[in-house]
């Protein structure tokens, strides 16, 4: 379920006008304000200026290109700061912005790419889609021109990211073979005669990676798929004939697919997009926005001429699709967003059946593995920082820092110093929020010093709702890098990990790992003597909540390999679907103190010791779980120390724990979305959902405040209201998508459509974003059981209301 709030337990009362602070004015939870920072030389953006402008506020240039143009030259006198500040509006982008080392801030100044003084601009990659025509009365489809010589893999409708048209495959309904699929229910025979067989898709989610292979044809009962994506995906671990737990199947991007409300499809070769509205979406009132572009800005330079001395500031970055899917590679992911492309030399000629789990072979293709590129991206750079920043609706991982050199458009990787990611918020994403880091042999014994990624602080950001296609991705993933600070980020929702640190198994590290000798990984790669880039790394003050709620084997914070001189201390784990703490194989070295783990589905702190792995020297000292199970880091043996840890009840939270919590998550005025009882000013009774129920449509009432969780409301960071929790959360929800006077106030399952988005003005009022409607309480009543609406808002005190 999207947008998950954290399930704040000692929220303070806060009024409408408090929060109007914390939820309209911050960028992210606990973000500082956004202000836009003067500078020697300014220049203005607007996209209805003009490019012959003299760039000032009066006469904004009108493209990005033109302003990267002025701002160069201005930033090469070496004499001031510069300033690139873009006016409200949508800036449409045709090719990516690329940074380079002539962009760069000269003379110990500072180039910054920022929103004006009270503006929000959004620079997005995609187009709009506009001009919709019926297509089919009986299944209630939409198509729409959008010209050819494009494609996409994603769509976003009113901000949220479409289902592509799918359609699910029980694992009874196919058998999988070397070449693919053998369709065994007869009752399918009819996916034969599907027009563009090479534009279908068959997509598996499985154990900890999801995995994607393009059709080649269908014919008969026998789907031949696509080589060498076919190949690489059943090679290997968690492979498509062999995952550990799930599997959940489906075939792809066939315009026959499209039978459910909110999906789509692209007949690219005739330029005509179909879509099938949600119920009550009036597509003439309604954003679609088509993505043209994979990314948005490349920032790189060389090792010799690094990028430098860049700031990018109150920004919205949108619109991408990640198009390397599509290729005859298709995924064939391996974990977290690294994927196996091309022929595999040592791939034996029996590997669908001999490799399933592991083989001698497999082990040489580690060292090749290519990762998901951000639709931002950032390598060969130094002091470069992003604040305040939205990421949304992206085809891929959101923010790349010093990744491989196949993962940047520059053709330069690794090499990110100083950078950075300060109080920005990443969501409704395909792909996660933030990788550093590679993971091929220079990222961690590099060639080049150079190429060290190193001092880089990922803070007081929110990054919820996100991975929504790509289900492998982290929240956060930074595989090597020296002296990286992770603090006090807000997690939410996430279907794997919630934050992973570290790479490579304890394969890489000094003296190399006994589980690897045995694999024959040696063979093809040296075991190294000294030890990798990896070093440093303090995990400190996060809050996560409802981590790995899709896929398995992972923890809400994960960790892998070595980290000397590293620490996980005063996170917040609340609610995780299955590990707390998970030091995966050879992770060592980390100070793990006041933590506190809370609704862990499985222990709270788990070690693989399975095999020959190298993992232990782990101290556990002052934390506090809700779960008494830890398993593989036994007290006093390889080198632990688990002492003086404590376990609690959630409705008994010890004091230590509460500092913990209230300390978690981003700093500043907001401690994250605040959650309590919603009460009506002229009534003095509360929010309900009458009869605690959980099924959607229910209608909203007011009644007698008390403690039930029916009145328990969260104000998330996308504008939401949400009330119960786990698989029972619900929104507050404009019934049907309606927008006039007396449309019903209900819950449902969060979808993050406009209709379930809410803003709480500084007169206590409670808006609709769609309609501009009130939450109001019918005929002024102040009676238990009065019923909710929406209603044009009047300030009547059956439309003021305070979140206490």
């Amino acid at each position: 379920m999207r947008h998950s709030p954290p399930r704040r337990l000692r929220a303070p009362a806060l009024s409408a006008a408090i929060l109007l602070a914390t939820a309209g004015v911050l960028v992210g939870p606990g973000a500082s304000p956004v202000l836009a920072q003067a500078a020697e030389y300014e220049f203005y953006v607007s996209p209805t200026g003009s490019d012959s402008g003299d760039g000032t506020a009066d006469q904004p240039l009108q493209t990005l290109t033109e302003a990267q143009r002025r701002a160069s030259e201005a930033a090469a006198a070496g004499d001031g700061d510069v300033a690139v500040n873009l006016l409200d509006g949508t800036y449409r982008l045709d090719a990516p912005l690329r940074f380079d080392e002539n962009d760069s801030g000269q003379g110990g100044h500072t180039v910054t790419w920022q929103a004006a003084p009270d503006a929000e601009p959004v620079v997005t990659g995609a187009k709009s889609v506009t001009g919709w025509e019926l297509d089919d009365a009986a299944t209630g489809v939409y198509r729409a021109d959008v010209g050819t010589g494009f494609d996409t893999r994603q769509l976003y409708v009113d901000g949220v990211l479409a289902q592509r048209a799918r359609m699910s495959l029980s694992p009874s309904d196919i058998s999988l073979n070397a070449d693919g699929i053998s369709i065994q229910n007869q009752n399918l025979n009819w996916l034969s005669g599907l027009p563009d067989q090479q534009r279908i898709d068959f997509l598996a989610h499985l154990t900890w990676s999801t995995r994607i292979t393009p059709v080649d044809n269908i014919s008969g009962s026998q789907a031949t798929l696509q080589q060498p994506a076919w190949d690489n995906n059943t090679f290997g671990w968690d492979t498509v004939q062999a995952p550990f737990v799930g599997p959940k199947f489906f075939l792809t991007n066939s315009k026959r697919f499209l039978d459910e409300a909110g999906e789509w499809y692209l007949d690219a070769n005739a330029g005509t997009l179909y879509y099938k509205p949600l119920q009550g979406q009036d597509l003439a009132n309604t954003s679609v926005e088509m993505p043209r572009l994979e990314s948005l800005v490349e920032v790189g330079g060389t090792y010799d001429q690094p990028v430098h001395d860049l700031r990018f500031s109150g920004l919205t970055f949108t619109g991408t699709s990640w198009l390397h899917p599509n290729s005859s590679d298709g995924y064939a992911n391996q974990q977290t967003g690294t994927f196996m492309t091309g022929t595999q030399e040592h791939r034996p000629g029996d590997a669908f059946s001999s490799c399933s789990r592991g083989c001698y072979g497999f082990e040489g293709s580690r060292n090749g593995w290519s990762q998901t590129p951000g639709a931002v991206q950032v390598s060969a750079a130094d002091r470069i920082a992003f604040e305040g920043n939205t990421f949304v609706n992206l085809g891929s991982m959101a923010l790349g820092i010093g990744n491989d050199a196949n993962a940047h458009s520059t053709g330069v990787g690794l090499g990110a110093h100083d950078v950075s990611v300060v109080g920005n918020t990443f969501t409704e994403s395909a792909g996660g929020g933030i990788t550093v880091g590679g993971v091929r042999p220079d990222a961690h014994h590099p060639s080049d010093q150079r190429m060290v990624n190193r001092d880089i602080r990922i803070g007081n950001n929110s990054i919820y709702s996100t991975a929504l296609e790509y289900l492998d991705n982290d929240a956060i993933l930074a595989t090597y890098a020296t002296r990286l600070t992770i603090d006090h980020n807000y997690i939410a929702d996430m279907p794997y990990s919630g934050i992973g640190i570290g790479y490579g198994w304890g394969a890489n590290d000094p003296g190399g790992s006994q589980e690897y000798v045995d694999r024959g990984l040696y063979d093809f790669q040296p075991i190294y003597s000294t030890p990798t880039t990896h070093t440093d790394v303090h995990v400190v003050g996060n809050h996560l909540v409802d981590t790995v709620n899709t896929l398995w084997d992972a923890g809400c914070i994960y960790a892998l390999s070595a980290h000397p001189n590293s620490s996980i201390e005063g996170n917040f784990c609340d609610g995780t679907g299955q590990l707390g703490m998970y030091f995966d194989e050879g992770s060592r070295y980390f100070s793990v103190t006041r933590n506190v783990m809370m609704s862990t589905a499985g222990q709270w702190a788990h070690g693989n010791i399975n095999g020959g792995h190298n993992t232990g020297n782990l101290t556990l000292t002052g934390n506090y779980s809700t779960s008494s199970d830890i398993t593989g880091i036994p007290n006093g043996q390889r080198g632990n120390v688990v002492q003086n840890n404590t376990v609690f009840s959630a409705n008994n939270i010890p004091s230590g724990a509460a500092e913990i919590i209230d300390a978690a998550g981003p700093e500043g005025d907001a401690s994250g979305p605040a959650s309590g009882s919603v009460r009506g000013t002229g009534s003095n009774r509360c929010l309900d959902v009458p009869n605690q129920s959980t099924a959607n449509g229910t209608q909203l009432q007011i009644y007698d405040c008390w403690s039930g969780m029916n009145q328990q409301w969260s104000r998330t960071a996308a504008g939401e209201l949400t009330v119960y929790s786990g698989s029972s959360r619900k929104c507050l929800d404009a019934s049907g998508g309606g927008t006039s006077n007396g449309t019903a106030a209900i819950i449902w399952s969060c979808h993050g459509g406009t209709n379930q988005k809410w803003d709480l003005r500084s007169d206590g009022s409670v808006v609709n974003r769609q309609s501009g409607l009130c939450l109001d309480v019918a005929e002024a009543s102040t009676a238990n059981g009065a019923l909710v609406y929406l209603w044009s808002c009047h300030g009547g005190s059956n439309q003021k209301w305070n979140l206490a």
